[in-house]
């Protein structure tokens, strides 16, 4: 049959059919889209929201191009031209596929990073994400150009022969191996926190989390490392690439960077002991190394701190000697507030003690503070004034802000009850000048 033997009752048939899908299509696009948007609102991961976009367009698309397949094959075309046709809409259907698989796996990979990685606290989730979005697409264009060139009757026997021997294991291997990154991605901080929680019972939430965090930077990332080599020794040898001699020259590389890089070994060695111990967590403020900052991230090879002025310290483990933790468990305000000698001291401490329980009853603070900070002693008569002791317990990390209050307050305080705070200063005494020498003796001596 010919172009010239479709007739008007044909054209209607394929517009009845093509008319419904079309009609589904919008039905999609404008009710079920904003249907599930809604309900994607209403959880607490952006996942659903992610894929929800990613597909939309890709589903909106198949539909329409489906009831075009439909209706427009169904015309009474030559067998050339209706070959022809098929292979067209055959093409677009990969392509649209291809698309579709690429926008679904990008998204599931910035949900990862967005929501998963960036409570693992680890620096290989990253590397092993960015890879993915590299490697992913250009595996799905392959196979997307494979299936094509078979519907143009190009050879490609060889390639899909190998695909079927190598290609389905070493695909298999990289799905299960990307399974467990996800899997341990996503539940290893949760199993690594209940865990934690279990072992200390009493300990606040704040720490908790402290230590599993660390933990998770520690042991995620082995994890990680553990799965991404044996997928690749698997690929290898399934490849028939002999790995025997890599993992012996594995094991003597090994050994001679044992010899020379012995400051990492060392390094490594009080990582483990400072994990183990639980010295530091992330999240703690902390001296080490003669340096003071936030920690931010710990592995078995160093310790990045963060000081009051940005600037970021990289401290070897090995390096440290003595670690001193500000906020492990609770904080101490541990103040001084100086009264001049005149001041009558029982007055100025009801002062601060009432200042310091004021402050410590009001809700801002309650959560802060631990214990109600107040004067313990007359800690010193200075040259200027005498200074009274503060003491006072606070959650980690919230001293400063504390004891920064406090010494708002009790200045306002101190000024309303007429306190005076000394400042330094010095009294100068002039002596009285020489007597005069008597004329007489005077006299004598030049006599």
């Amino acid at each position: 049959m010919t172009t010239g033997d479709i007739t008007t009752r044909d054209i209607l048939l394929a517009l009845a059919i093509a008319l419904p899908v079309f009609v589904f299509a919008g039905i999609f696009y404008f009710v079920f889209r904003r249907v599930a948007q809604r309900m994607a609102a209403r959880t607490k991961t952006v996942l659903d929201n992610m894929l929800l976009e990613s597909l939309e367009w890709p589903i909106f698309i198949g539909i329409v191009l489906s009831g075009l397949y439909f209706s427009i094959l169904h015309l009474p075309w030559r067998e050339s031209t209706h070959f022809e046709i098929g292979r067209a809409f055959h093409t677009t259907f990969i392509i649209l596929a291809a698309y579709g698989g690429i926008a679904l796996l990008d998204s599931l990979y910035r949900w990862f990073k967005l929501e998963v990685t960036s409570k693992t606290q680890t620096a290989l989730d990253d590397w092993i994400i960015g890879a993915l979005r590299i490697v992913t697409p250009i595996l799905i264009i392959l196979i997307a150009i494979l299936a094509a060139l078979g519907l143009f009757d190009v050879d490609t026997s060889a390639v899909k022969d190998w695909l079927v021997v190598h290609g389905t294991r070493i695909g298999l291997i990289l799905v299960l191996s990307i399974a467990a990154l996800f899997i341990l991605g996503s539940t290893g901080s949760k199993a690594i926190k209940t865990f934690v929680a279990r072992g200390a019972p009493q300990q606040p939430d704040e720490e908790i989390q402290k230590r599993a965090n660390t933990l998770s930077s520690v042991l995620i990332t082995a994890g990680q490392v553990f799965i991404l080599v044996i997928a690749a020794f698997i690929i290898l040898s399934d490849l028939g690439i002999n790995i025997a001699p890599i993992m012996a020259g594995a094991g003597v590389l090994g050994i001679a960077i044992g010899f020379g890089a012995q400051s990492l070994v060392k390094d490594i060695i009080a990582g483990i002991f400072i994990v183990m111990e639980n010295q530091y967590r992330v999240g703690d403020v902390v001296k080490v190394a003669e340096i003071s900052g936030l920690v931010e991230q710990i592995n078995l090879r160093r310790t990045v701190l963060r000081d009051l002025d940005g600037i970021v310290h990289v401290v070897p483990n090995g390096e440290i000697r003595v670690a001193s933790n500000f906020t492990k468990e609770w904080s101490r305000v541990n103040l001084n507030i100086s009264v001049s000698y005149g001041t009558d001291l029982d007055h100025a401490i009801a002062v601060i003690n009432r200042v310091c329980q004021q402050m410590a009853q009001e809700p801002e603070w309650v959560p802060l503070i631990i214990k109600t900070p107040q004067v313990l002693r007359v800690d010193n008569l200075g040259d200027s004034g005498i200074e009274l002791k503060i003491l006072g317990d606070t959650k980690p990390i919230r001293q400063w802000d504390v004891m920064g209050e406090i010494r708002k307050r009790v200045k306002k305080a101190f000024d309303e009850e007429g306190i005076e705070i000394p400042w330094p200063h010095t009294k100068v005494f002039f002596g009285n000048p020489f007597p005069t020498q008597p004329e007489a003796t005077k006299q004598k001596e030049t006599g």
